[in-house]
């Protein structure tokens, strides 16, 4: 059974090919720059040099099109036939309060994906051109949706509600929905079994941190707060994201500016966070390399991400009581060890001991990792997320008619024996 996990940006297709059988990737790749010209793809074979054709892709369909042939090349694919191809998993930012699970696609449930992307117009609307261009690629093969929002759909309405006019939310939707959902799912339940605990008896905090960032606070295996609220837009400093602000500066701004809404909607999520504070750089690489060199403003970068992950360390332990662990995870949560000793050095007295040996030796994408002392009473992981992996797990138990809400339905890697590969 080979499980094909595609995600579709706005000018970018990601794949992954899965042998469940053999519970291995076979291949992963992305073409880049879709739609805005000079497209290539990066095709990548464990045990291969990677494969890369420039070729353009003026649109979704194009660049899956183009995904579908080298995977079946005969030099450089891993596929005799699409045919192959037991199905494919589509990962949409935005389900709304629609959809608290995955479900497979029929028009039905494209349809409803469409009736919400307003409240994702940067993301959901390149994720149902992929789902569109791939039903038409590959109409005998089984689409499944997988939901960023989904995973976050039990918090209690006091943590989703805004204190603002209640029919925004009953006429327009307007909520917390949280996002990176498949990732809080994943590190949540590796957690737990490096815990030695059951799901549903732990208390955990996840930081996703990339170059979009989100935090989840986790009790008793649930969802029940998330930093990100009704877009991606709120919560932590991200790449080039403000996160949270006082919510009177964009109307200030558009008035000393004379920015249009579109015009400081672009600067919030696109020339803030990290960027918008160092002036030049979003990768933290690069921010702790030039802080380390005497930048001030790359060093002030640095204390504000940290400043805030601490912040938000405190607010989801009083939101959840007991906290059994704090998770890093994410581009930047697993291999940032001089970011992750700056949120959470100084929080001995909420029971967190860094050890900071073995944190400066967590990095590495390919190994979980503790890096609090033996006698930490909260300890602190840094595991490498797999969202792909939720993907086909989710995809295959809906092909089998086995899957379920994720507190009842077994993932291999909340097993305790589970081996990730």
């Amino acid at each position: 059974m080979i499980i094909m996990a595609l995600n579709c940006g706005s000018s970018s297709v990601k794949y992954q090919l899965f042998d469940w059988d053999k519970k291995v990737v076979v291949a992963k790749g992305m073409v880049e720059r879709v739609i805005v010209g000079d497209s290539y793809i990066v095709h990548e074979v464990p045990g291969r040099e990677n494969y890369k054709l420039e070729q353009d892709c003026p649109d979704h369909k194009a660049a899956i099109d183009l995904v579908i042939r080298t995977v079946t090349d005969r030099e450089c694919g891993v596929l005799q036939s699409v045919a192959e191809i037991s199905a494919v998993g589509h990962r949409v930012v935005h389900g709304g309060e629609k959809f608290t699970c995955s479900v497979r696609i029929d028009d039905d449930v494209l349809n409803a994906v469409k009736d919400v992307q307003h409240l994702a117009p940067l993301h959901n609307p390149p994720n149902i051109e992929g789902i569109e261009a791939a039903r038409a690629l590959m109409p005998a093969i089984p689409h499944v949706a997988i939901f960023d929002t989904a995973f976050h759909q039990t918090m209690p309405e006091h943590a989703f509600l805004y204190p603002v006019p209640y029919d925004w939310y009953e006429n327009h939707g307007v909520r917390r929905y949280g996002f990176h959902g498949t990732s809080h799912l994943y590190v949540s339940k590796r957690a737990a079994i490096l815990l030695g605990k059951p799901a549903e008896q732990c208390n955990i905090i996840t930081m996703h941190i990339g170059n979009g960032v989100s935090h989840c606070a986790i009790k008793g295996g649930m969802s029940v707060d998330t930093t990100m609220g009704l877009t991606p837009l709120e919560g932590a400093v991200m790449g080039t994201r403000s996160g949270d602000i006082d919510p009177a500066i964009p109307a200030f701004m558009m008035q000393k500016e004379n920015l249009s809404a579109k015009e400081i909607d672009s600067v919030l999520n696109k020339k803030s966070g990290i960027l918008g504070i160092t002036g030049r750089y979003t990768d933290r690489r690069d921010v702790i390399e030039h802080a380390a060199k005497g930048d001030h403003r790359c060093q002030l970068a640095l204390d504000i991400e940290a400043y805030r992950l601490k912040k938000y360390i405190g607010a989801f332990m009083a939101a959840i009581g007991k906290l059994d662990a704090v998770v890093f995870t994410a581009g930047v949560g697993e291999m940032g060890a001089a970011i992750r000793e700056k949120a959470i050095e100084g929080l001995e007295h909420i029971g967190i001991h860094l050890d900071r040996e073995r944190n400066a030796g967590a990095m590495t994408r390919k190994r979980e990792s503790l890096i609090t002392t033996d006698d930490s009473p909260v300890k602190v992981y840094v595991i490498p997320t797999d969202e792909e992996l939720v993907f086909t797990e989710d995809v295959v138990a809906i092909l089998n008619g086995t899957y379920t809400d994720h507190m009842q339905f077994e993932y291999s890697f909340a097993k305790s024996d589970f081996v990730r590969k």
